[in-house]
């Protein structure tokens, strides 16, 4: 993610002002320069370093931020992530505005790479949803990512998926497709949501580019993904080969290995997002 893009100033102008509001009340006590350094209090994997400079130099211009773990890098616990220098008032008014945002995302990441993990040498990669929080989920993603996860949609406009309400308020499957594929452009691409074998066959046939699989168990996928991919090469493929992409979502996390042998492309979970825990860093002042 493009840190540095001025687009992205916006938000930490909000984060900021949050925290400041009308000016840090403390800082009038402290008027010199130091030093401070980020400590681990557990092990786990490091995102939004380069967020945390991000923060402190938009707060302060001459506040110097030395990354000593990289985003994407497992630390353990007692190590020393990063290292801050500059008027310590400016130091104080960032710490935590800065130390809130590298924590959740950071347990999102450790929570991500854990996942990911248990799918290692499968070929089949995990990715995230929409259930971020409100105002932060660019970031939440990006924590994906640094936890070795692929990012789904964005946002709405980034492809036509359809799910249970689009669904019945359509009429059918292949009347919400039919409507898509007569507006959108050739470039979009489109998701059904199904929850019965059903279901994901009437939308292989209207031709859709990928099916989102919702809570069905791993011994039925067994049997229902090899005959989506046969369906798909029969009737919606020129070269005869059947792309189709087939995600499974509505995963126990205690039962990924399961899903990972029956063939599908994707596993979608909110579990990062929804269910991690942060991770716990401080920061602490450099004596002399």
């Amino acid at each position: 993610m493009d840190f540095q893009n001025p687009k992205f100033n916006h938000l930490l102008d909000t984060w900021l002002d949050e925290d400041l509001g009308r000016g840090d009340l403390s800082s009038v006590s402290l008027n010199k320069h130091g030093s401070a350094y980020w400590l681990a209090k557990q092990s786990g994997v490091f995102c939004g370093g380069t967020l945390a400079k991000r923060i402190f130099q938009r707060l302060d211009t001459s506040i110097e931020v030395d990354l000593l773990r990289k985003e994407g890098e497992y630390f353990q616990k007692g190590q020393r992530l990063l290292e801050v220098h500059g008027p310590t008032a400016s130091l104080a008014s960032g710490e935590r505005t800065a130390l809130n945002l590298a924590m959740r995302l950071s347990g999102i990441a450790t929570t991500t790479a854990a996942l990911v993990k248990e799918l290692k040498g499968t070929g089949i990669h995990l990715a995230d949803t929409r259930k971020t929080t409100p105002g932060l989920r660019v970031v939440e993603k990006y924590a994906f990512r640094c936890g070795g996860g692929i990012n789904h949609r964005l946002g709405l406009d980034d492809a036509a998926m359809l799910k249970e309400n689009h669904i019945a308020w359509a009429g059918s499957i292949t009347q919400a497709v039919n409507k898509i594929k007569a507006t959108a452009p050739w470039t979009s691409k489109i998701i059904v949501e199904v929850e019965t074998p059903e279901q994901a066959e009437e939308a292989t046939i209207a031709g859709v580019d990928g099916i989102l699989l919702d809570e069905i168990a791993p011994n039925v996928l067994i049997d229902l993904v090899p005959k989506l991919r046969a369906l798909a090469s029969r009737t919606n493929s020129d070269d005869g080969t059947g792309r189709i992409v087939l995600e499974a979502s509505g995963v126990d996390p205690m039962q990924i290995k399961a899903f990972a042998k029956t063939g599908i492309n994707l596993i979608s979970t909110s579990a990062p997002m929804t269910r991690s825990k942060w991770s716990d860093f401080s920061m602490r002042f450099e004596a002399g």
